[in-house]
C-alpha cells in the first residue's frame, strides 16, 4: 500500500451551505469531530483541535492552520504539526473538504494527503494511515448524523 492520499465520500442530505458551516465552524466541529475546538476559519488562520479532556493526561491538542475557505465549496487546513512550528506541506497533514450539490443534498468528498511527506519510518507511517482512515470511519457518519439532527430543528 502506498499511503500517500486518503479519501472518503460520503452523501449527505442537506445544502452545501449547511454542510459548509458544520465542517468550518468550532461550534458544530464539537458536535461530531473533536471534544473541543478552537480556530478562526479563514485562510491562514490557526487554532487547535482538543481529543479528550484537556485536563487529563491522555488528552490530545492538535494545532490546525487553515489553508482554503471558498464557502459553500471547499474547506481546508493542515494539522499535525509540532505545535511550536508553523504548518508547511513537510510538517503536516492536509485535509480538503470538497462539497458537492447533489439533488436536495451534498456529496462531501474528504482527502487527507502528506503522510509520505512527514519522514516517518515505514511503521510509523503505517500505523498513522490506520489511525486516520479508522477516524475517519468513525467520525464521518457522526457529521451525517449531526446534521440530520441540524437539519430536522430548523
Amino acid at each position: 500500500m502506498e499511503y500517500a492520499s486518503l479519501e472518503r465520500e460520503i452523501h449527505i442530505d442537506a445544502s452545501p451551505e449547511v454542510v459548509f458551516e458544520v465542517v468550518s465552524s468550532p461550534e458544530h466541529l464539537r458536535e461530531w469531530w473533536p471534544d473541543d475546538a478552537d480556530l478562526s476559519p479563514v485562510p491562514g488562520g490557526t487554532g487547535e483541535l482538543v481529543f479528550g479532556d484537556r485536563s487529563g493526561p491522555d488528552a490530545q491538542v492538535v494545532a490546525l492552520t487553515v489553508v482554503e475557505v471558498e464557502p459553500p465549496r471547499r474547506f481546508s487546513f493542515r494539522w499535525v504539526y509540532p505545535g511550536d512550528e508553523p504548518a508547511t506541506a513537510a510538517n503536516s497533514l492536509l485535509v480538503t473538504i470538497d462539497l458537492v450539490p447533489a439533488g436536495d443534498g451534498t456529496v462531501l468528498r474528504l482527502t487527507e494527503t502528506g503522510f509520505r511527506e512527514k519522514g516517518w519510518e515505514v511503521a510509523v507511517l503505517e500505523q498513522a494511515y490506520r489511525e486516520h482512515e479508522t477516524g475517519w470511519d468513525h467520525f464521518l457518519p457522526r457529521l451525517d448524523a449531526y446534521v440530520t439532527r441540524l437539519v430536522a430543528r430548523r
